[in-house]
C-alpha cells in the first residue's frame, strides 16, 4: 500500500524520499502571487538558465510511469516556448549561453533549451515545435544509441515492472524476489532497482539488466533502436543551423562509477565519433545522468581536456555574469514533466528558489 503523506518508503534497508511535490508546487504558486519572481528575478537570475528536457511526446494514460517526471507533452513545449517569448527571455544557443556568461549583465535574461538522450520523439513531437517557433536548441547525443548499440536500461526495468506481478533477479550473487501486485510496489520496486543499477560498473548493469529482459522476454536492443534516434534523424537535424549538436558520451555511463582512463575515453570517442559524423567541431558535452551522484570534480578538467567549450550538469541553478560560473559545470534545470504550471516555470526561471552561486571552481562535487 502507499505510504502516507510525509512518510517515507522502505525495500530491505533502502530509504525513498517521499513525495512532496504537492507542497512544492503550492510554495512555488504563492511566490509567484507574490510577485517576488519579478520583482527579483534580475538580482537573483543571473544571466539566464539553461533547460534541461528529455523526452516529448503526447500523454500516456497508462497507470505506471516512473519515468513520467522526464517528458513533456509537444503541446507542453509549445506553451513553453510561447511564455518564454512572452516574458522577454532572448531564447539562445549554447555557444551565445557561453559568451554571455563571461560578460557584464545583458538588458534581458537568457533561456538555452537543452534535450538529453536522443530519443527518437525528439524529431516526431519536439522538432516541429521547435522549428516552427524558430528557436535554437540542444540535443546532446550518445553516440553508441543511433548505432543500434546502445542500451536504455531504464526503459527494459520499466518494461519488465510494467508487464509482471512478481519480478526475480540476481542481485549481488544472490537471487532476490519481488511482488508488485500493485501499482504503488512497482513504483517502489522500480526505484530501487534503478538506483541499484545505477552504482554499478557498466559491465555489470549489462549483465544484470540482460539477466533480467532474458527472464521476462524484454528484446533490450529492439526497444533501444526504437526510441533512440537514428543516423538519418540527427543528420536532418544537423542541416537546421539553429540545432547545436553535443556530445553524451558513447554510451551513457555513470561516469563516476568508471575508473578515469574509461572516463576520459568515453568523453573522447563521443566527441570523435560526432565531428566524423556531422563534419563539425562538437563543443558542447553533458554528463550522463548529470546529478550530483554521476559526476566528480576530475570529469570537468577531462572534458576541458577532450576539448568542449562548456559541459553541462543536471543540478540546478542559473548562469552567472562575468565568469563567475564554470563552463565545464554548467547548471540546468531539469523540468518535471508532471508539472504544468506556467506559473510555477516563471518562479523558478527567476533563480530565487536556488542558493546563490559560489565563485567558479569553488564548488564541491
Amino acid at each position: 500500500m502507499r505510504p502516507r503523506r510525509g512518510e517515507s518508503r522502505r525495500i530491505e534497508g533502502w530509504t525513498l524520499p517521499s513525495d512532496n511535490r504537492l507542497l512544492t508546487s503550492l510554495k512555488l504558486e504563492l511566490a509567484y502571487f507574490s510577485g517576488l519572481p519579478l520583482l527579483r528575478g534580475r538580482r537573483t537570475g543571473g544571466a539566464g538558465v539553461i533547460m534541461r528536457f528529455e523526452r516529448v511526446r503526447p500523454p500516456r494514460s497508462a497507470r505506471f510511469q516512473p519515468l513520467k517526471s522526464r517528458e513533456i507533452s509537444p503541446k507542453f513545449l509549445d506553451r513553453t516556448i510561447k511564455a518564454l517569448k512572452r516574458w522577454k527571455f532572448d531564447i539562445v544557443s549554447l555557444d551565445e549561453v557561453c559568451q554571455r556568461s563571461v560578460r557584464l549583465a545583458a538588458p534581458r535574461r537568457f533561456v538555452s533549451l537543452t534535450f538529453d538522450g536522443g530519443y527518437k520523439d525528439l524529431i516526431a513531437s519536439a522538432y516541429p515545435v521547435l522549428s516552427q517557433h524558430g528557436v535554437p536548441f540542444t540535443v546532446y547525443v550518445p553516440t553508441a544509441f543511433p548505432d543500434g548499440l546502445g542500451e536504455t536500461w531504464w526503459l527494459a526495468l520499466e518494461a519488465v515492472i510494467a508487464s509482471e506481478s512478481r519480478v526475480s533477479l540476481m542481485m549481488d550473487r544472490k537471487e532476490r524476489h519481488f511482488d508488485i501486485a500493485s501499482t504503488s510496489e512497482k513504483y517502489q520496486l522500480y526505484d530501487f532497482l534503478s538506483g541499484w543499477l545505477r552504482t554499478l560498473a557498466p559491465t555489470d548493469l549489462s549483465a544484470a539488466i540482460k539477466d533480467l529482459c532474458s527472464r521476462y522476454s524484454v528484446d533490450i536492443a529492439a526497444l533501444s533502436r526504437e526510441a533512440s534516434l537514428d543516423w538519418d534523424d540527427l543528420a536532418r537535424l544537423a542541416a537546421d543551423p539553429l540545432v547545436t549538436i553535443g556530445s553524451g558520451t558513447v554510451n551513457y555511463p555513470v561516469l563516476s562509477n568508471l575508473k578515469d582512463a574509461a572516463a576520459l575515453r568515453e568523453m573522447m570517442m563521443g566527441k570523435a565519433v560526432a565531428h566524423t559524423a556531422f563534419h563539425r567541431d562538437i563543443r558542447h558535452f553533458a554528463y550522463p545522468f548529470g546529478d550530483r551522484a554521476s559526476w566528480r570534480r576530475q570529469h570537468m578538467a577531462m572534458a576541458e581536456e577532450a576539448g568542449f567549450t562548456s559541459a553541462a550538469s543536471a543540478i540546478s541553478g542559473v548562469v552567472e555574469t562575468e565568469g563567475r560560473t564554470d563552463l565545464h559545470a554548467l547548471p540546468r534545470i531539469s523540468w518535471d514533466g508532471r508539472r504544468h504550471s506556467l506559473r510555477a516555470m516563471r518562479v523558478i526561471l527567476s533563480g530565487i528558489t536556488f542558493p546563490q552561486a559560489r565563485p567558479a571552481r569553488s564548488q564541491e562535487f
